[in-house]
């Protein structure tokens, strides 16, 4: 059994807050707690009800492990790629092939 390291999971959540460009005014107002308590969150200095840590990770495109332990058991990838990969597991197929259509025509337009 792993010990719960508050610190870590803040740590995750300020991670992963940065690279879907939230500040922490909208963090806050998104989950439903305010601004004070969430930075003690990503300090490490308080835990969480389990509400609160739904909440972020429904918000955060995480699920309970990956935000508690820390490993999704994926390889680790660039932010940028895992936000790219969440992005595409919520899509419709319709979407994923409209966003792969996009992305070739991208790549082209910048090689």
């Amino acid at each position: 059994m792993s010990d719960y390291d508050k610190r870590a999971v803040g740590e995750r959540i300020r991670s992963r807050r940065k690279a879907l460009n939230l500040s922490q005014d909208d963090f806050a107002e998104r989950i439903g707690r305010v601004p004070k308590f969430c930075a003690d969150i990503e300090r490490g200095q308080v835990g969480m009800s389990i509400e609160t840590m739904l909440s972020i990770c429904s918000l955060l495109k995480l699920s309970p492990n990956q935000l508690l332990l820390g490993d999704s058991g994926q390889p680790h990838t660039h932010d940028e790629t895992k936000l790219i990969i969440d992005a595409l597991n919520q899509c419709t197929e319709k979407q994923r092939k409209d966003a792969y259509a996009l992305l070739k025509l991208f790549l082209t337009a910048i090689g």
